[in-house]
């Protein structure tokens, strides 16, 4: 019997991948197109959906993720889908430690606030019989270096021997190696009937600091490199006008903050799953040799859904 999945989002970090994985795993992938599909048309006859849409550099978070939330929970209720969602680290606020997902979520921004509330109504959803599944993962590291900190920021200047650092280089974070979030995203999906309404499941792909990933670099290429601060004196002049500035200015804390993700849940539910090992996640966003850079525009920057 086929399976069939819609990807919201399917251009994107999270939707190409999932997009991928589930082609590769036998499903039918459905790509959803905003210009041209209605959600709940597009939704009929699927098993899944995996929701990546994302507004880019955070554009009206507090009136767009509402809206996208229940069209996506409209369009599975009425069609029994399960709905797969990639969660992020955004609802923890500054807690140092392991999250799991008993950890508290006291979020300390905006958009943290935003997203728990996301979550909380895919809940209520799930007590009526949307089976929902939150696979919640830190900042993305994407081998084809699309948009990310690690690709514009951290690693943007490597070729010139210098790595960026957005906090403290010895703070340990989360990040999310999108291939494998893929992967466990269709385990997952496989086994969704045995699964609880909604289940919230850390994806715990790797955790490092930046003096760490520097250590690395220095000896896969054989040379030192020198370490810069990010200039955040930059983002908070411009920010009054650009709205990304202000964005990843209330996003700041996370880079001052431990923290990696329990990978206990994960392991229990996927005992066979095996993600990559850390030498393939570190290496994946090295930038190839530098090209000229384009004149005029300015960076389009995704962390995290």
């Amino acid at each position: 019997m086929s399976k069939t999945v819609l990807i919201l989002g399917a251009s994107g970090k999270i939707g190409s991948h999932a997009a991928e994985a589930f082609w590769n795993a036998g499903w039918c992938v459905r790509r959803f197109d905003r210009a041209t599909d209605t959600l709940m048309e597009a939704a009929a006859e699927c098993d899944v959906i995996v929701n990546g849409l994302n507004p880019p550099n955070y554009e009206n978070w507090a009136r767009n993720i509402p809206r996208i939330t229940q069209e996506v929970i409209d369009a599975a209720e009425a069609h029994g889908a399960t709905v797969i969602v990639p969660g992020n680290v955004y609802n923890f606020g500054m807690q140092s430690g392991v999250w799991s997902e008993n950890t508290p979520q006291i979020p300390c921004t905006r958009k943290g606030k935003i997203r728990v509330e996301m979550e909380q109504s895919y809940r209520a959803a799930a007590a009526r019989g949307v089976r929902t599944i939150i696979l919640r993962g830190g900042d993305f590291i994407d081998p084809n270096q699309n948009g990310t900190v690690m690709s514009l920021l951290t690693m943007k200047d490597l070729h010139k021997g210098k790595l960026m650092t957005l906090g403290d280089p010895d703070v340990e974070r989360a990040y999310c190696y999108l291939p494998d979030w893929a992967t466990a995203a269709v385990a997952l999906a496989d086994r969704r009937d045995s699964l609880q309404m909604f289940e919230d499941i850390p994806f715990a792909s790797a955790h490092f600091s930046i003096n760490q990933l520097k250590t690395y670099l220095e000896q896969t290429l054989s040379r030192p490199l020198k370490l810069r601060r990010f200039p955040w004196w930059a983002m908070r002049l411009s920010s009054p006008f650009w709205g990304l500035a202000y964005e990843m200015l209330e996003m700041r804390y996370l880079f001052e903050t431990n923290h990696h993700l329990s990978d206990e849940k994960l392991k229990r539910l996927l005992p066979q799953f095996r993600p990559s090992a850390l030498e393939t996640i570190l290496s994946a966003e090295i930038p190839a040799p530098a090209q000229p850079e384009a004149q005029g525009g300015r960076m389009s920057i995704q962390t995290s859904l």
